[in-house]
Protein backbone atom coordinates (compact mmCIF):
# COMPACT_ATOMS: atom_id res chain seq x y z
CA UNK A 1 0.00 0.00 0.00
CA UNK A 2 1.33 3.42 -0.85
CA UNK A 3 0.92 6.41 1.47
CA UNK A 4 -1.95 7.83 -0.60
CA UNK A 5 -4.23 4.96 0.37
CA UNK A 6 -6.87 5.01 3.04
CA UNK A 7 -9.36 2.28 3.80
CA UNK A 8 -13.12 1.95 3.84
CA UNK A 9 -14.25 -1.21 5.59
CA UNK A 10 -17.40 -2.90 6.78
CA UNK A 11 -20.24 -4.29 4.70
CA UNK A 12 -22.56 -1.27 4.70
CA UNK A 13 -19.84 1.36 4.23
CA UNK A 14 -17.95 -0.74 1.68
CA UNK A 15 -20.97 -1.57 -0.47
CA UNK A 16 -22.16 2.04 -0.34
CA UNK A 17 -18.74 3.27 -1.47
CA UNK A 18 -18.73 0.78 -4.34
CA UNK A 19 -22.20 1.96 -5.40
CA UNK A 20 -21.65 5.70 -5.19
CA UNK A 21 -18.00 6.44 -5.98
CA UNK A 22 -16.12 6.56 -9.26
CA UNK A 23 -13.76 3.68 -10.01
CA UNK A 24 -10.81 6.09 -9.97
CA UNK A 25 -11.29 6.54 -6.21
CA UNK A 26 -11.01 2.81 -5.48
CA UNK A 27 -7.53 1.31 -5.69
CA UNK A 28 -8.18 -2.25 -4.51
CA UNK A 29 -11.06 -4.40 -3.30
CA UNK A 30 -10.25 -7.02 -0.66
CA UNK A 31 -12.84 -9.70 0.13
CA UNK A 32 -12.37 -12.25 2.89
CA UNK A 33 -12.24 -15.92 1.91
CA UNK A 34 -15.38 -17.80 2.87
CA UNK A 35 -17.83 -14.92 3.30
CA UNK A 36 -21.50 -15.60 2.61
CA UNK A 37 -22.22 -16.24 -1.06
CA UNK A 38 -24.97 -13.61 -1.36
CA UNK A 39 -22.68 -10.93 0.07
CA UNK A 40 -19.76 -11.99 -2.13
CA UNK A 41 -22.01 -11.84 -5.20
CA UNK A 42 -23.00 -8.28 -4.34
CA UNK A 43 -19.35 -7.26 -4.13
CA UNK A 44 -18.44 -9.00 -7.40
CA UNK A 45 -21.42 -7.47 -9.21
CA UNK A 46 -20.62 -3.92 -8.10
CA UNK A 47 -16.90 -4.34 -8.78
CA UNK A 48 -17.60 -5.75 -12.26
CA UNK A 49 -19.65 -2.68 -13.18
CA UNK A 50 -16.66 -0.47 -12.36
CA UNK A 51 -14.12 -2.86 -13.94
CA UNK A 52 -12.45 -3.48 -10.57
CA UNK A 53 -10.70 -6.71 -9.63
CA UNK A 54 -11.68 -8.34 -6.33
CA UNK A 55 -8.79 -9.88 -4.41
CA UNK A 56 -9.72 -12.77 -2.08
CA UNK A 57 -7.61 -12.77 1.07
CA UNK A 58 -7.60 -14.47 4.50
CA UNK A 59 -9.16 -12.74 7.50
CA UNK A 60 -5.79 -11.95 9.09
CA UNK A 61 -4.85 -9.83 6.06
CA UNK A 62 -7.95 -7.67 6.57
CA UNK A 63 -7.28 -7.51 10.31
CA UNK A 64 -3.83 -6.16 9.50
CA UNK A 65 -5.09 -3.56 7.00
CA UNK A 66 -7.75 -2.22 9.39
CA UNK A 67 -5.75 -2.50 12.63
CA UNK A 68 -8.20 -5.15 13.83
CA UNK A 69 -11.22 -3.06 12.95
CA UNK A 70 -14.67 -4.58 12.43
CA UNK A 71 -14.23 -5.05 8.66
CA UNK A 72 -16.94 -7.76 8.29
CA UNK A 73 -15.00 -9.34 5.42
CA UNK A 74 -14.73 -6.32 3.10
CA UNK A 75 -11.99 -3.68 2.81
CA UNK A 76 -11.51 -1.10 0.04
CA UNK A 77 -8.19 0.65 -0.45
CA UNK A 78 -9.27 4.09 -1.61
CA UNK A 79 -7.75 7.41 -2.55
CA UNK A 80 -7.69 9.99 0.23
CA UNK A 81 -11.10 11.45 1.02
CA UNK A 82 -11.87 14.71 -0.75
CA UNK A 83 -12.87 17.89 1.04
CA UNK A 84 -15.25 20.51 -0.29
CA UNK A 85 -13.78 23.96 -1.00
CA UNK A 86 -15.38 26.24 1.58
CA UNK A 87 -16.02 29.40 -0.46
CA UNK A 88 -17.07 27.36 -3.51
CA UNK A 89 -19.66 25.69 -1.29
CA UNK A 90 -21.04 29.07 -0.16
CA UNK A 91 -21.10 30.34 -3.75
CA UNK A 92 -23.03 27.25 -4.80
CA UNK A 93 -25.66 27.82 -2.10
CA UNK A 94 -26.04 31.47 -3.12
CA UNK A 95 -26.39 30.53 -6.79
CA UNK A 96 -29.16 28.08 -5.85
CA UNK A 97 -30.93 30.72 -3.75
CA UNK A 98 -30.59 28.41 -0.76
CA UNK A 99 -30.65 29.33 2.93
CA UNK A 100 -28.35 26.57 4.14
CA UNK A 101 -27.77 25.07 7.55
CA UNK A 102 -24.09 24.48 8.30
CA UNK A 103 -22.43 22.66 11.19
CA UNK A 104 -19.04 23.88 12.46
CA UNK A 105 -17.04 21.49 14.65
CA UNK A 106 -14.45 23.09 16.91
CA UNK A 107 -11.70 20.48 17.26
CA UNK A 108 -13.67 17.24 17.49
CA UNK A 109 -10.79 14.81 17.99
CA UNK A 110 -12.49 11.40 18.15
CA UNK A 111 -13.07 10.01 14.63
CA UNK A 112 -15.97 7.91 15.95
CA UNK A 113 -17.68 11.10 17.13
CA UNK A 114 -17.09 12.74 13.75
CA UNK A 115 -18.47 9.72 11.91
CA UNK A 116 -21.57 9.59 14.12
CA UNK A 117 -22.11 13.33 13.64
CA UNK A 118 -21.90 12.97 9.84
CA UNK A 119 -24.48 10.21 10.01
CA UNK A 120 -26.89 12.49 11.89
CA UNK A 121 -26.08 15.37 9.50
CA UNK A 122 -27.20 13.23 6.57
CA UNK A 123 -30.38 12.20 8.38
CA UNK A 124 -31.36 15.80 9.26
CA UNK A 125 -30.41 17.50 6.00
CA UNK A 126 -27.35 19.48 7.08
CA UNK A 127 -25.97 21.21 3.98
CA UNK A 128 -22.30 21.18 4.94
CA UNK A 129 -19.82 20.64 7.76
CA UNK A 130 -16.83 22.84 8.59
CA UNK A 131 -13.81 21.48 10.47
CA UNK A 132 -10.39 22.97 11.30
CA UNK A 133 -7.22 21.70 9.66
CA UNK A 134 -5.34 21.27 12.94
CA UNK A 135 -6.04 19.55 16.26
CA UNK A 136 -9.12 17.74 14.97
CA UNK A 137 -10.06 14.50 13.29
CA UNK A 138 -10.12 14.63 9.51
CA UNK A 139 -11.90 12.31 7.10
CA UNK A 140 -10.44 8.86 7.71
CA UNK A 141 -11.46 5.26 7.23
CA UNK A 142 -12.71 5.13 10.84
CA UNK A 143 -14.90 8.18 10.17
CA UNK A 144 -16.19 6.57 6.97
CA UNK A 145 -16.98 3.32 8.75
CA UNK A 146 -18.76 5.02 11.65
CA UNK A 147 -20.75 7.27 9.32
CA UNK A 148 -22.14 4.16 7.54
CA UNK A 149 -21.86 5.87 4.16
CA UNK A 150 -22.92 9.42 5.15
CA UNK A 151 -19.39 10.62 4.37
CA UNK A 152 -20.31 10.26 0.68
CA UNK A 153 -23.30 12.63 0.93
CA UNK A 154 -22.41 15.41 3.39
CA UNK A 155 -19.86 17.98 2.09
CA UNK A 156 -17.03 18.60 4.57
CA UNK A 157 -14.83 21.69 4.23
CA UNK A 158 -11.56 22.09 6.11
CA UNK A 159 -10.45 25.64 6.98
CA UNK A 160 -7.38 27.21 8.56
CA UNK A 161 -9.07 29.42 11.17
CA UNK A 162 -12.56 29.00 12.58
CA UNK A 163 -12.73 32.55 13.99
CA UNK A 164 -11.93 34.10 10.59
CA UNK A 165 -14.38 31.68 8.97
CA UNK A 166 -17.23 32.79 11.26
CA UNK A 167 -16.47 36.43 10.44
CA UNK A 168 -16.69 35.63 6.73
CA UNK A 169 -19.96 33.75 7.27
CA UNK A 170 -21.45 36.71 9.13
CA UNK A 171 -20.55 39.02 6.23
CA UNK A 172 -22.44 36.64 3.96
CA UNK A 173 -25.57 36.80 6.09
CA UNK A 174 -25.27 33.76 8.35
CA UNK A 175 -26.36 33.66 12.00
CA UNK A 176 -23.92 31.83 14.29
CA UNK A 177 -25.18 29.75 17.21
CA UNK A 178 -22.98 27.91 19.70
CA UNK A 179 -23.37 25.59 22.66
CA UNK A 180 -22.68 26.79 26.21
CA UNK A 181 -23.70 25.97 29.79
CA UNK A 182 -25.48 29.33 29.99
CA UNK A 183 -27.69 30.02 27.01
CA UNK A 184 -31.18 29.83 25.55
CA UNK A 185 -33.04 26.55 26.01
CA UNK A 186 -32.43 24.75 22.72
CA UNK A 187 -36.15 23.86 22.51
CA UNK A 188 -36.93 27.52 21.75
CA UNK A 189 -34.27 27.75 19.03
CA UNK A 190 -35.45 29.09 15.68
CA UNK A 191 -32.97 27.62 13.18
CA UNK A 192 -34.50 29.02 10.01
CA UNK A 193 -32.56 31.13 7.53
CA UNK A 194 -28.82 31.01 6.82
CA UNK A 195 -27.63 29.35 10.00
CA UNK A 196 -24.43 27.89 11.48
CA UNK A 197 -24.34 25.72 14.60
CA UNK A 198 -20.97 25.47 16.36
CA UNK A 199 -20.19 22.39 18.46
CA UNK A 200 -17.22 22.51 20.81
CA UNK A 201 -14.42 20.09 21.60
CA UNK A 202 -15.35 16.94 23.56
CA UNK A 203 -13.67 18.18 26.76
CA UNK A 204 -13.08 21.93 26.48
CA UNK A 205 -16.15 23.08 24.60
CA UNK A 206 -15.97 26.01 22.18
CA UNK A 207 -12.67 27.89 22.37
CA UNK A 208 -12.94 31.36 24.02
CA UNK A 209 -12.09 33.40 20.91
CA UNK A 210 -14.59 31.49 18.80
CA UNK A 211 -17.26 31.73 21.52
CA UNK A 212 -17.05 35.54 21.29
CA UNK A 213 -18.24 35.28 17.68
CA UNK A 214 -21.55 33.65 18.59
CA UNK A 215 -24.73 35.61 17.91
CA UNK A 216 -26.47 33.43 20.48
CA UNK A 217 -25.67 30.43 22.67
CA UNK A 218 -27.84 27.38 23.29
CA UNK A 219 -27.98 24.97 26.18
CA UNK A 220 -29.49 21.51 26.64
CA UNK A 221 -31.23 21.34 30.06
CA UNK A 222 -30.38 18.25 32.11
CA UNK A 223 -31.72 16.94 35.41
CA UNK A 224 -29.45 13.92 35.88
CA UNK A 225 -26.32 13.57 37.95
CA UNK A 226 -23.93 13.73 34.97
CA UNK A 227 -24.31 17.23 33.55
CA UNK A 228 -22.78 16.60 30.13
CA UNK A 229 -23.45 14.64 26.97
CA UNK A 230 -21.17 12.95 24.46
CA UNK A 231 -20.39 15.41 21.64
CA UNK A 232 -22.14 13.35 18.98
CA UNK A 233 -25.22 12.84 21.20
CA UNK A 234 -25.48 16.56 22.00
CA UNK A 235 -25.10 17.36 18.31
CA UNK A 236 -27.88 14.92 17.49
CA UNK A 237 -30.26 16.54 19.98
CA UNK A 238 -29.61 20.01 18.53
CA UNK A 239 -29.80 18.87 14.91
CA UNK A 240 -33.23 17.37 15.46
CA UNK A 241 -34.41 20.66 16.98
CA UNK A 242 -33.04 22.32 13.82
CA UNK A 243 -34.92 19.78 11.72
CA UNK A 244 -38.15 20.47 13.61
CA UNK A 245 -37.65 24.24 13.31
CA UNK A 246 -36.92 24.20 9.60
CA UNK A 247 -39.23 21.43 8.43
CA UNK A 248 -42.01 21.32 11.02
CA UNK A 249 -44.59 18.70 10.11
CA UNK A 250 -43.38 18.25 6.53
Amino acid sequence: MNSNNDFVFGRHAGLDFLKTQDAEKINKVFLQNGVREDFANQVYQLARKKHLIVQNVPKNKLDQLTDNGNHQGLVLAVSSFEYAIFEDLLDKFDAEGKEPFLLMLDSIEDPHNLGSILRTCDATGVDGVIIPQRRASGLTSVVAKTSTGAIDYVPVARVNNLVQTTKLLKKRGYWIFGTAMEGQDYRQWNAQGKTVLVIGNEGKGISPLLLKQMDQTLTIPMIGHVQSLNASVATGVLLYQMFSSRHGGK
